[in-house]
């Protein structure tokens, strides 16, 4: 997402094409740079892979994610520039809906066809991700409006002009505040301390299948909540008046309500799929809401330059609550607790929820905050609008 405002800008000036072009390359160049790194294994002379290797696997992994991103955002921007207000929320819930889709769908192919072949499934991912993007580039462009389905309500801007015929026009501050939202990206690890804590004997196995059953829950429910939202924020709008904002209280809510659930609720790996599926849901939620709501505040013309700005926000928090994460549950780990446990996993934590329940409540006090600020925005949304009636 780093790369997000600079593929934002290119859209809005030139179009989706030259994204979709790049995003086949480049989810193609580095799905299958993986694989061939993978085949090629670590050198016979070695016991780990080179430093040039290890370079271009990061060069890889960035270019996947520059790629998906540049097909995103080719998405959002089209289905902005072709629908009108109205039903705008909706249909770009729809169409991105299955980006959060996408891991369930890959995680269930690669377990039915391809299990224990990790480079077949680095070549379906090569594949599987970037025919639609090369499809797109000759398929996919924006409708123009008629003009009387041109509007951009609530449009509220401070821009830098330069002398050029504002040809380098750039919104970079508005008096709102935007809510900070957070992917929790660990409940992997969560899942690996619920089971080892409930079991015996420890089976990788099971334990891969409940982390697995908890990537398909926030999948499932990420791709469930971008099309809820959608039709909510519309209904709302159309038939109340209501500023799409408010809803930012919702996704807010669902967010610090999946935070309690796993550190105060939940202690039983049969139980997570709760709070993964309700983590799915607000994260599913704000993906889809905040596109529209920031259409609303700063209009269209730089509309993908300024969403890029916004997702690329959770950079840093993301990283910052991740390393705190790791932090945490690592001050737990202690030397082969269970006699049961195999090697690979014998100086993992053993107390369950204990093990990661310090970090939740740091996430915890995030999202609190996350709900006051959108509820701030929201009455400062509609208090705006009142003005400009």
């Amino acid at each position: 997402m780093a790369a997000a405002p600079i593929l934002g800008r290119i859209v809005d000036l030139r179009g989706p094409r030259i994204l979709l072009a790049s995003a086949f390359v480049l989810l193609l160049g580095g799905y299958s740079g993986m694989k061939t790194i993978f085949d090629s294994g670590v050198p016979t002379t070695s016991s780990s892979i080179s430093t040039l290797t290890l370079c271009t696997l990061v060069l890889c992994s960035y270019m996947t994610g520059v790629g998906g991103t540049a097909g995103l955002t080719s998405a959002i921007n089209t289905v902005a520039k072709t629908f009108p207000d109205r039903a705008r929320a909706t249909t770009t819930g729809l169409v991105i809906s299955g980006f959060g889709l996408s891991a369930f769908l890959f995680s269930t192919i690669f377990r039915i066809n391809f299990a224990g072949n990790p480079s077949a499934f680095l070549r379906l991912l090569s594949l599987g991700t970037s025919i639609p993007m090369i499809v797109g580039f000759f398929f996919v462009k924006p409708i123009p409006l008629p003009p009387s389905e041109i509007s951009e309500p609530g449009r509220r801007e401070v821009r830098i002009e330069s002398t050029s015929n504002n040809e380098h026009d750039a919104l970079l501050v508005t008096q709102d505040s935007v809510p900070v939202y957070l992917d929790i990206n660990n409940v992997g690890s969560m899942s690996q301390a619920l089971y080892i804590k409930s079991v015996d004997v420890y089976n990788p196995v099971d334990a891969t299948r409940w982390q697995a059953e908890q990537v398909s829950w926030i999948s499932l429910l990420n791709f469930s909540g971008r099309i809820f939202i959608g039709l909510v924020s519309d209904y709302t709008k159309n038939h109340f008046g209501f500023p799409r904002s408010y809803l930012l209280v919702l996704t807010s809510s669902l967010f610090f309500l999946s935070q309690v659930m796993a550190a105060l609720v939940v202690d039983d790996i049969k139980h997570l799929w709760i709070a993964s599926a309700m983590l799915g849901l607000s994260h599913g939620s704000v993906a889809s809401l905040l596109p529209n709501v920031c259409l609303d505040w700063f209009g269209m013309p730089h509309f993908s330059e300024n969403w890029g700005y916004l997702a690329a926000s959770p950079i840093v928090a993301g990283n910052l609550f991740a390393m705190v994460f790791g932090h945490i549950l690592d001050a737990h780990d202690k030397p082969l607790r269970k006699a049961s446990l195999s090697t690979s996993v014998m100086n993992t934590c053993t107390l369950g929820r204990e093990c990661y329940r310090d970090a939740l409540y740091l996430t915890m006090g995030a999202c609190f905050l996350s709900l006051l600020l959108s509820i701030w925005a929201g009455w400062r949304d509609q208090k705006m609008r009142q003005q400009n009636i």
